[in-house]
This record gives structure tokens, sequence and C-alpha cells, in this order.
């Protein structure tokens, strides 16, 4: 076990509760949590409440189907929202936290997400999770 960590930033021209809304709605999370050109997500759904899950399922053309899930931790609209993040390359007490900040007319996106296995492990989520922050901002 590890406490390996990692930080992405987004600047969004939207205002923070329709950056936040995105992240719990699943029709959203279909268009945007698929790090790569080639991956799809066939499957997405959200319990949008403290306690609730989600289930989002990627789909890689040579990886075939990656189930991710959590619990959700923490919902503050449109300020914060952390969650746990369960996937066969995380720690079961993996978690990744969202701040939503109104800067310019728009929204900044900080991602922390923490405990990785290994280093290489975090090294791939800090690419996948930018992917997404700017698929995120095409699909708003």
């Amino acid at each position: 076990m590890t406490d390996l960590a990692l930080e992405v930033s987004h600047h969004y021209n939207h205002p923070p509760e329709q950056v936040f809304d995105a992240w719990l709605d699943p029709a959203m999370l279909a268009k945007f949590m698929a790090p790569g050109p080639t991956m799809s997500v066939p499957e997405a759904t959200s319990d949008a409440r403290v306690g609730g899950r989600f289930r989002i399922v990627m789909r890689g053309e040579e990886a075939g189907d990656l189930p991710h899930e959590g619990e959700y931790l923490e919902i503050d609209r449109p300020n914060r929202l952390v969650f746990t993040w369960v996937s066969a390359f995380t720690q079961p007490d993996s978690t990744v936290t969202l701040d939503f900040t109104a800067r310019d007319g728009g929204t900044d996106v900080t991602l922390t997400h923490v405990r990785f296995p290994s280093e290489d492990s975090r090294n791939n989520h800090r690419g996948g999770w930018a992917e997404i922050l700017a698929k995120l901002d095409a699909a708003l």
C-alpha cells in the first residue's frame, strides 16, 4: 500500500454548477469518462447521493471492458466532490477529490487522486485524468 498521489487541473468556460453536475449525470459521464481517442463508455450509472454508488465501464479496442466503480463520500455542490475509485489498477481505498472554483466567468477544476499501488499506476492515471478533463471540456 502506498500514499502516492497525483493532481491535475483544467479551466472551463462554464459555471461551476454546470461543470459539477456533469460528474453526477450518467449521460454526461458516458461522453467524457474515457481516456483515449479509441475508448468509449458503454455503461455509466450514478446514484448521486452521499453513500450512493457509481459504475463506469470504459471500453478500449485492445483493453476490452474496464469497470470502474466507487462510492460518493462528499457532495458539496458546486464546490467539492469526493468519491472512492476502484478498478483493477488502483487500491481499494483510492479516492478522488474534485475541487471547483469560480474564476474569470468559468470554473477551475482541480482533481486530486490518492493511493496507488505503484508509480506506474499513478503516472498512467495522471495522463488518463488529464484526457478525461479535456474531454469534459468538449462535452460541455
